[in-house]
């Protein structure tokens, strides 16, 4: 996973609902939010829908590290999250997932 040089490190997930799940998807995201930003680590962690496609969510996270998001990912409480996401989405989570590199100017 590439970092800046001080070791922060993004990622940006999209989650598509599927048809007719458009309501409980959104409430089963913003229960993420809360505990996300509390793990140790996080710097940012935002989700937004798309005004233009309803039920389209935006995730974009920041961690102090790797091993930060490493460690979110493996919290006792992520995997109870997943079965009931996967559920309700389009495609696979891993799917949608990017970790994404940073473009800093030149010094």
């Amino acid at each position: 996973m590439p970092s800046t040089p001080d070791g922060v490190i993004a990622a940006h997930w999209v989650a598509r609902a599927k048809k007719g799940k458009e309501a409980e998807l959104r409430d089963h995201i913003a229960r993420v939010v809360t505990p996300s930003r509390n793990d140790p680590g996080n710097i940012d962690y935002e989700v937004h829908e798309d005004e233009a496609r309803p039920g389209t969510f935006l995730v974009y996270e920041r961690w102090t590290s790797r091993e930060a998001l490493q460690a979110h990912t493996e919290s006792s409480w992520i995997p109870k999250l997943i079965p009931p996401l996967q559920a309700l989405i389009e495609g696979d989570i891993e799917d949608e997932l990017r970790i994404l590199r940073p473009i800093r100017p030149a010094q």
